[in-house]
């Protein structure tokens, strides 16, 4: 047995919430996806909790996403893609979102332990460079409340942000490198993954939902160009705090009014306006409401 494979063994066993740290390409999610299906062998409820707004592996990009893993089916790449809950953060980078971001982890992180999960494992996005890298990793250990932090580096790329973690919290954080498993990808590899992912969200019989212009959050300007919108990814609020799914905005010809296109049946008590808007191909291209408003 590896050291890979003994951090599996013991996490499974032992941890209450475990957190995998690191860079792009680090086998963070392997590794996530390895504990989760252990902890189910040894009979414990495992909620597996994706905080990565970007590569995603549960639920559409732009969110973090709650899978409860009940079978090993759950762990199928189709059936971990279909969240359980959703929190909807609005863009795919983390940095200049840390409140939407923080919100929704503390809301998933809450209801996985509510449904009883005695397990929760959380794969995070591959930021880790500079002060902004620091600041999310702060956060989310913050938020999480981990008890094991497990940090896969390339040298000492990560140490930063350990040392942030093992002062601030006094978490336990177990260092490992790379395994020699982990394959490399591409810039244009991961955006075409990204990519595909929102494609594959939209490619279900899709709803097609009337809106009016007081539902957003932040609220319009007024006398706003609706037309602004077009292809702006919002969030379908359930009225309680939560969110259903996710969808995009596309104008209405002739009469100024806009539409929702979602894959969600029910329609939303509310909108929140995310930060990106869906070019035809799906890339999600990064938009400041502040500029668009005009406003600060």
């Amino acid at each position: 047995m590896n050291e890979h494979d003994r951090l599996v063994d013991r996490a499974a066993r032992e941890a209450r919430a475990v957190l995998f740290v690191g860079g792009l390409d680090s086998g963070k999610s392997s590794m996530a996806r390895a504990t989760a299906a252990y902890a189910l062998t040894l009979g414990r409820s495992v909620a597996y909790l994706d905080a990565d707004v970007s590569q995603k592996t549960v639920g559409p990009p732009g969110t973090v996403g709650l899978k409860h893993i009940r079978e090993p089916d759950d762990l199928t790449h189709d059936r971990m893609a279909q969240a359980d809950a959703i929190g909807f953060v609005g863009s795919t980078s983390p940095q200049d979102h840390l409140l939407p971001l923080v919100g929704a982890l503390s809301r998933l992180r809450e209801q996985a332990h509510d449904e009883g999960a005695e397990l929760v494992v959380v794969d995070t996005g591959g930021e880790v460079s500079g002060i902004r890298g620091q600041l999310v990793k702060y956060y989310k250990v913050d938020t999480l409340e981990p008890d094991l932090v497990v940090a896969l580096q390339r040298g000492e790329e990560l140490e930063p942000i350990v040392g942030v973690v093992e002062r601030f919290f006094g978490v336990e954080v177990v260092r490992l490198g790379i395994h020699p498993a982990v394959v490399p990808t591409t810039v244009d590899e991961r955006m075409a993954k990204r990519e595909e992912s929102m494609r594959r969200y939209f490619t279900q019989p899709l709803q097609r939902f009337r809106v009016r212009p007081t539902v957003f959050m932040p609220s319009l300007p007024p006398l706003f160009d609706l037309s602004q919108l077009d292809r702006l990814l919002v969030g379908l609020s359930d009225g309680e705090g939560g969110f259903t799914g996710v969808g995009y905005l596309e104008p209405v010809s002739g009469n100024g009014g806009l539409r929702l296109i979602s894959p969600v049946a029910e329609a939303p008590k509310a909108l929140r306006l995310g930060s990106v808007r869906l070019e035809e191909s799906f890339r999600a291209k990064r938009i400041d409401l502040r500029n668009l408003f005009g406003t600060e």
